[in-house]
């Protein structure tokens, strides 16, 4: 069936093709507009002509377009084309101090009432300031948690007031305080309801029996410049108990930021509220558990007596609920919470706006001072936030804070002092057009202040000229409403200028509907009435054009998709948008996707073809053709030309074969290479006489390259291997001399470290311990060698007659210890010239068997020598008799100094066991 007239006049108003004033697609031909209103929706640089005779019949001109191109068409002057506009209504000057202006308003943001007329899409752009002014008056309500956990903190609050004044006064001259308290709901199961704990839910506490029934919160004193009154009334308070550990200090937040006369909250004031707690709060829905199902209302429910009535009532207030109150009534709230629940509250700061959190110790001994910290941080920033905002407005922010730095997309300062102004750049942005007389207000409003600016928003969305309509006019057959350059044509009527009736087709109009003689009649996709095709609707998409010639769905597809999605169908040709070109627009013109590491295109070993190389270097392949094993290096492809310049030591002009490898080149000669350019790369070959050849290359602009040659090749000497080997060997000879030095350097400092000690020894404790199995043979062994304790041999005769029948027994021997010293038993033989003796006066007795396992060593005490040996009889043949052994043991070997003699030489580190016939010292 034929489409309905509307249609058909876009149609001849030219919005059939494309206009291609910028780049990529001109929105404004494209949109279809049929009348003002719909041209100026399409997009803020689109402008409607309102020219009576604009084009022709069958112009394809479009009276939707931008203005360059309208003016060009031949429409000056009678376009509309309105733009968003700002008016300024109220703007007093920022104050600069607070408490001193008395009976007057201190005003810290400006303007404070500002008036927009927007066009959709057309963003209008204001600026407004905020200053944190000097010494402004600040109301600080101090809310306290008193559940029974709370006792302490509650005892060393009770002078508060009086210094938490002192301390404020040094910040404002205009402070006042008030005090609140609350517990939790008083029902089961938050608190004790049993008929036992009504007036004392303490009762069998052992720690603490006697405490006030629980409540939900009390107001117990406004807010006051007497800190004496706020130290009385905490003096009087008691705590309570309840049964869960959450408390419900957010139905008394919400309170206290309502109830603004009861509590009295001044206008022009900073709103200070102090939430002291060590436990989390109840929230929205846990008034379920105690059967409350009935959401909070947000309303002051405190009676006469200041407590709060729907306690047992509602539901706890949701998070929502509490930051739209504290916003309303422009309240800062403080958390001090104890450190183990900080991590919550600080959530919720982000969840409230205004909010901040403070670690409060478990006796709020730091309250004063956290209170200072808290209130130094909310008068260090400002942030702007929004109220109202109507859902079609978009509003872009820029902040320029005390830095002088604009930052974009935030509406937040940080950082300032008190007396610094923080700038906010506003644009507001209409989306689309409301119904007709619509008006629209939204508030800015810093977070906390009392100061706002109110923006009352209209809509241009109606053109000047349509003021002008003219009902039934005669430049419409007198069948239609003349207005803004076009007919709106009366019911059954059509045409430019609504000449023609519905119904009526001459057979000798038909040929204004065809497009060359010999053409069906609209293309065959239409049907000609009045002269003018009506073009028939279509599955596929839209058929349009004088003769319903064209569509927006004939146009080359990519893989499917129409015009590869870069560019829109217009008369079966893709009209590409911007960077993109081809039958199908599937071939991008950026380069940048064919740009290797190094910025070159494709490596320079292929062409960029539609956003992808085209590597044309045999071997090469990759994304940018980076990839070529077979490929020379860039040094390869200079070196002949290096090797040119060296050979016959002039420019390329002077050779035909150097200027043939150098004609892409722009050489210069040095005599030593400084790499200065980090752009520029190093090479270097070996010649034929082992030299270095450097050079260096850099790609210029134009496409040559710049080549930095040496002179001259760098060549080196040999190295001289007689000097190299002597050096080595003596290198190891002078090292080996020096750790023969350093351990004869530790041996000599470590004996005379022992020979001291020895001589630092008493002399009843010089004497060799003697221990023995043998005990009734001990205390003669120790006389003899007490009495000869000395190191060097007793006369013969002397150690003969002091001879006692000693027996054979295992021993063993605790000597002092002392280097170089040498010790020997005698089996019965001859002992070595000089030597002392002692002679046996019992034959040997049996002792172990050789090899056979000694007992086992002892412990050897520090400084002194364990001593064991047995019959030298059985010379080495024991393993167990033989060196190395545990440190600080004595060694024993057989010696052949005389006969059935053991000799032994006092070693560090080693020992050995012996058994003991007969004994002399030498």
């Amino acid at each position: 069936m034929p489409r309905a007239p509307a249609p058909l006049y876009a149609c001849l108003l030219g919005l059939c093709t494309l206009v291609p004033r910028l780049p990529g697609l001109n929105e404004c031909t494209r949109g279809s507009a049929t009348s003002c209103e719909e041209c100026l929706l399409i997009h803020p640089k689109c402008a409607w002509c309102s020219k009576e005779n604009f084009g022709s019949l069958r112009s394809v001109t479009s009276r939707c377009d931008l203005k360059a191109n309208l003016v060009r068409n031949g429409c000056e002057g009678e376009f509309e084309s309105p733009a968003s506009v700002t008016q300024v209504l109220r703007s007093l000057p920022l104050s600069s101090k607070g408490s001193s202006y008395a009976g007057s308003d201190v005003i810290q943001m400006t303007p404070q009432e500002i008036a927009v007329n927007l066009r959709p899409g057309d963003k209008t752009t204001f600026q407004l300031q905020v200053r944190q002014v000097e010494d402004y008056p600040v109301d600080l309500y101090y809310l306290m948690d008193l559940s029974l956990s709370m006792k302490d903190d509650l005892d060393n609050i009770r002078n508060l007031g009086t210094k938490l004044a002192e301390e404020m006064r040094k910040l404002t001259s205009n402070f006042r305080l008030g005090f609140g308290s609350f517990v939790d709901k008083s029902i089961s199961p938050f608190s004790y309801t049993a008929p036992r704990y009504q007036t004392n839910p303490c009762i069998g506490y052992k720690l603490f029996p006697n405490c006030v029934p629980s409540f939900g919160f009390r107001h117990l004193l406004p807010l006051t410049d007497r800190v004496d009154s706020f130290n009385e009334e905490v003096r009087k308070q008691r705590v309570s108990r309840n049964r869960d550990a959450p408390e419900g200090g957010f139905d008394a937040v919400l309170q206290a930021a309502v109830c603004k006369e009861k509590i009295g909250w001044r206008k022009d004031a900073l709103h200070l509220l102090v939430f002291t707690t060590d436990d989390v709060p109840h929230i929205a829905l846990d008034g379920k558990l105690g059967g409350l199902v009935q959401p909070h209302d947000g309303q002051c429910h405190l009676n006469e007596a200041n407590e709060y009535t729907a306690s047992n009532q509602m539901d706890y207030p949701s998070l929502a609920l509490l930051g739209e109150k504290l916003a309303e009534n422009n309240i800062n709230l403080i958390f001090a919470v104890t450190k183990n629940h900080y991590g919550l509250y600080k959530n919720f700061t982000a969840l409230i706006p205004g909010t901040t959190v403070e670690i409060l110790h478990g006796d709020s001994k730091n309250i004063i001072q956290l209170i200072i910290n808290a209130y130094s941080s909310i008068r260090s920033k400002v942030e702007l936030s929004v109220w109202d905002q109507p859902e079609d407005l978009n509003l872009f922010f820029t902040a320029t804070c005390q830095d002088g730095v604009s930052y974009p997309d935030q509406r937040k300062c940080e950082g300032l002092k008190i007396g610094d102004t923080a700038s906010f750049e506003v644009s507001v942005e209409a989306r689309s057009c409301p119904g007709k007389h619509t008006e629209h207000t939204f508030t800015l409003r810093p977070v906390g202040f009392r100061d706002s600016l109110e923006v009352g928003v209209t809509y241009n969305c109606k053109c000047g000229c349509s003021a002008g309509q003219e009902p039934d006019s005669p430049r419409c057959s007198g069948n239609g409403t003349y207005v803004c350059g076009l007919c709106e044509c009366n019911p059954s009527y059509l045409g430019s200028r609504c000449e023609c009736q519905e119904g009526e087709n001459p057979s000798g109009h038909q040929n204004l509907c065809r497009e060359a003689e010999g053409k069906p009649l609209c293309s065959g996709r239409g049907q000609c009435s009045c002269s003018q095709c009506s073009c028939f609707e279509s599955e596929f998409g839209k058929i349009y054009g004088p003769f319903c010639e064209c569509d927006n769905f004939s146009c080359a597809r990519n893989r499917g998709v129409l015009c590869s999605g870069h560019g829109e169908c217009h008369c079966g040709e893709c009209k590409c948008h911007a960077g993109y070109i081809g039958d199908n627009c599937n071939c991008s013109t950026d380069i940048s996707t064919c740009r290797g590491k190094e910025g070159q295109i494709c490596s320079d070993r292929g062409h960029c073809v539609c956003g992808q190389c085209q590597c044309t270097e045999p071997g090469a392949f990759g994304e940018t053709c980076e990839k070529c094993p077979t490929c020379p290096d860039a040094c390869s492809t200079k070196r002949d030309c290096v090797e040119c310049l060296l050979l016959h030591s002039g420019s390329p002009a002077d050779n035909q074969t150097c200027q043939n490898l150098c004609k892409d080149e722009v050489i210069t000669r040095v005599d030593a290479i400084v790499k200065d350019d980090q752009e520029a790369v190093l090479c270097f070959y070996k010649t034929a006489k082992d030299c270095v050849m450097l050079f260096t290359y850099a790609e210029l602009p134009s496409g040559k390259s710049n080549l930095t040659v040496l002179r001259e090749p760098e060549c080196g000497t040999a190295p001289n291997v007689t000097t190299i080997l002597l050096a080595v060997v003596g290198s190891i000879l002078l090292i080996g001399f020096v750790l023969l030095g350093i351990w004869k350097l530790l041996v000599t400092i470590h004996d005379r470290r022992e020979f001291a000690k020895f001589q630092s020894f008493k002399p009843s404790v010089q004497k060799a311990h003697l221990h023995t199995h043998c005990g009734f043979y001990l205390q003669q062994i120790q006389q003899i060698l007490q009495r000869h304790r000395g190191l060097t041999a007793p006369p013969p005769s002397k150690v003969e007659s002091e001879t006692h029948a000693l027996g054979s027994c295992w021993t063993q021997s605790r000597l002092p210890r002392q280097t170089s010293r040498d010790l020997a038993v005698s089996l019965g033989e001859e002992p070595v010239a000089g030597a002392g003796r002692l002679q046996p006066a019992v034959p040997q007795a049996a002792g172990p068997e050789p090899c056979q396992a000694p007992p086992s060593a002892p412990r050897r005490d520090q400084g002194s020598v364990a001593l064991l040996a047995f019959p030298a009889t059985s010379r080495l043949s024991c393993p167990w008799a033989a060196p190395p052994f545990q440190e600080g043991w004595a060694a024993v070997w057989p010696e052949q100094k005389a006969p059935g003699s053991v000799g032994v030489r006092h070693i560090g580190g080693w020992s050995g066991f012996f058994r003991v016939d007969h004994f002399y010292m030498k």
